[in-house]
């Protein structure tokens, strides 16, 4: 699809789920040369990449092998920002990485395993109170996340640097869901009228879009329940670590709060108001009408997904439904 380059695809095939016991003891012992593998266990989830839980000795410890299977810059670009952010977010502590790979080898990371549970994990075990908590330290996060600033807006890649903007010229955004609109495939999931509905909205909020499309700052790109993981400490419950960075872009982190609210329900609230508490009390700066230029700002995640050929047809529903209610002001599920 036209705007959208390759990487920022989020849904893909699945990345091979083994590896041969040579060639992961030649990637370990790369990274740890008197270490050897006691146990290796295939990570859920992924989309672009495949993970590793291990355990080695010397000393015993778990560590996680990031195979980047798609596109090899992204290992560079992972490390990179990895680097320039530790310290001010939480974030796994990179070992060790070949991103040229190795003699045949995909570029590979070895990262620290940081013991917690997903956030999305938590959410399923109905603990309103814990919940609270971890959404308020999951805004504190983003909200550090947010502070590093970029020369200009666009897609990132090693350095980390901006390699080209999102999509070029002015009014951006709306072009851009409008060239998702354009495509085949989108249209045969989404009724002419709720396609006609999206289009005249961002083209009537175009200039309040405008003004999201002016910020160059750093965007995690997949900010949700699936990417934090979570424990509990003296203090409550905290993030522990923001992982896969792979879909970072410079631009507004409203992308991220979009991202991160996008199933909150005001009739059942579960996130809110404790995640923009955090972001406010962590120095984030949001808008009176924050949530809705937040909903518009995925809207484009939203619309470019529903582009992709191999969609489930059950996701394919639910981004359409999801698309909708943002057409139509209203909360995703008809709530």
């Amino acid at each position: 699809m036209a705007g959208a380059p390759d990487q920022s695809r989020w849904v893909r095939g699945e990345p091979r789920r083994t590896l041969p016991e040579g060639v992961l003891r030649r990637m370990v012992s790369r990274a740890l040369p008197h270490s050897r593998v006691l146990e290796a266990q295939a990570l859920p989830g992924g989309r672009r990449n495949a993970n590793f839980k291990l355990r080695v000795d010397s000393p015993e410890r778990a560590v996680v092998l990031r195979v980047y299977e798609h596109d090899a810059s992204l290992c560079q670009k992972e490390m990179d920002l990895l680097g320039m952010v530790r310290g001010a977010v939480p974030v796994a502590e990179a070992i060790y990485a070949e991103p040229q790979g190795l003699d045949g080898i995909p570029p590979f990371a070895l990262l620290e395993y940081v013991e917690g549970m997903g956030l999305r994990e938590l959410r399923r075990s109905g603990d309103a109170e814990a919940m609270g908590q971890a959404a308020g330290s999951a805004g504190e996060a983003l909200a550090a996340i947010g502070r590093f600033g970029f020369p200009k807006s666009g897609w990132l890649g090693p350095g980390p640097g901006v390699t080209g903007p999102l999509v070029e010229g002015a009014n951006a955004m709306p072009r851009f869901v409008d060239l998702c609109l354009g495509s085949e495939r989108l249209q045969g999931r989404m009724p002419a009228e709720v396609r006609g509905r999206l289009h005249e909205m961002v083209w009537s909020g175009a200039s309040r879009l405008a003004e999201v499309e002016r910020e160059s700052r750093l965007v995690h790109g997949d900010f949700n329940g699936g990417n934090l993981v979570v424990r509990r400490g003296s203090g409550g419950w905290r993030v522990a670590a923001v992982l896969d960075w792979e879909f970072a872009v410079s631009s507004s982190p409203l992308a991220d709060v979009g991202n991160f609210l996008r199933y909150e329900r005001a009739a059942r609230p579960l996130l809110e108001p404790h995640f923009s508490e955090g972001y406010r009390r962590a120095g984030g700066k949001l808008a009176g009408d924050w949530r809705r230029l937040a909903r518009w700002t995925d809207l484009l995640g939203i619309c470019e997904s529903l582009t992709h050929e191999d969609l489930p047809e059950e996701a394919s529903r639910e981004l359409v439904e999801l698309a909708r209610a943002t057409a139509e002001d209203r909360e995703w599920g008809g709530g």
